[in-house]
């Protein structure tokens, strides 16, 4: 059988990773990159890639233009930032096959404006259930282990799906999910508490969580989060196997307020030198994934009349970080109520 392509789009922390093991398992696999000097460095030097997994280093492929790729590849793997994986596919569709799979490795929920692009039968969506940090765009380090979530959007299971789920096993164990939505929208959920609010207060997550009002804040995302999904009739999964948050939320009285903040005190202390992706984005000067994360579940609210006060009230306060009209501050947390 003929080997199947990958063309893998943006090599930022995730992507990088992937390519590299990828490579190392013997895939066919091309990255694309926005900038030619990058691409130079990946083709001549490789990515190294270091942490839970060990120290490993690989040569591949590499360009910055589609013009110099030969079509069809059988596997696009989306591993740029949500608000750019609409530039992405527009750009490699041409590159692309009918039956083509599109993997969305992003955080948030995005599926639905790449489905509109591609076809719905074309998608495959992907929770990364591991971390990584970027030292600079050729260094890379793994920063825990876990696992891949995939799965169609109808919920339905395949020869091409499968293929990709033997294809990402190389990396780390993958499940394949009849409700991948429910997947998504539950990393969707933790990444709009630990993101956001780390944008907001400049904080690591060890820092914030040791204070009272920011897990509360936790606390009301999650609430906010779960009554728009019961709006919505989507089956929220449990996340990463330990967080049920219909479990969290429905604990009753003073123990369950006291278990909530353990939990959520307890996640501070584990993950304590984690820093927030999009206040990383925001010192960079770039745009936050907001309207991927808390921004996903105001527009659900919206659409479903749910209220949504305070995941309202954290989009509009990054909105103001990002135009320059408010700064990153501690301070912030205690803004919202």
């Amino acid at each position: 059988m003929t080997q199947k392509r990958i063309l893998l789009v943006g090599a930022g922390a995730v992507g990088g990773i992937t390519a590299v093991f990828l490579r190392k398992a013997g895939f066919d696999i091309t990255v694309l990159v926005r900038h030619p000097a990058i691409a130079e460095k990946i083709r001549t030097e490789g990515i190294r890639v270091q942490g839970v997994a060990g120290n490993i280093t690989a040569t591949i492929n590499a360009c910055s233009s589609v013009t110099t790729l030969r079509e069809p590849f059988d596997v696009v793997l989306l591993a740029t930032k949500a608000n750019d994986v609409v530039e992405a596919i527009q750009t490699v569709l041409p590159l692309s096959g009918e039956r083509t799979l599109f993997v969305t490795m992003q955080n948030g929920i995005c599926e639905d404006d790449v489905a509109v692009l591609t076809g719905r039968n074309r998608v495959v969506g992907c929770v990364v259930g591991w971390g990584a940090t970027m030292l600079n765009p050729t260094e890379m380090v793994m920063t825990s282990g876990g696992e891949f979530v995939i799965g169609r959007l109808d919920g339905g299971e395949d020869d091409d799906l499968l293929h990709v789920r033997d294809m990402l096993q190389t990396i780390l164990p993958v499940e394949v999910s009849a409700n991948i939505y429910g997947n998504k929208y539950s990393k969707l959920i933790i990444n709009s508490c630990i993101t956001s609010l780390g944008a907001l207060s400049g904080l690591y997550l060890g820092n914030m969580l040791v204070r009272r009002k920011a897990r509360m804040l936790f606390i009301a995302v999650i609430r906010e989060a779960i009554a728009v999904a019961n709006a919505m009739q989507m089956q929220v999964e449990v996340y990463a196997g330990k967080i049920n948050y219909y479990s969290m939320t429905g604990w009753k009285g003073w123990p369950g307020d006291l278990k909530r903040h353990l939990l959520i005190g307890a996640v501070g202390l584990k993950y304590r030198r984690l820093k927030s992706s999009s206040l990383q984005s925001l010192e960079r000067g770039k745009p936050t994934e907001i309207d991927y994360l808390n921004g996903y579940i105001v527009a659900k609210a919206r659409q479903y009349g749910v209220p949504v006060p305070v995941n309202d009230r954290i989009v509009e306060m990054i909105k103001e970080i990002e135009s320059g009209k408010r700064g990153i501050s501690v301070s912030n947390l205690y803004e919202i109520s």
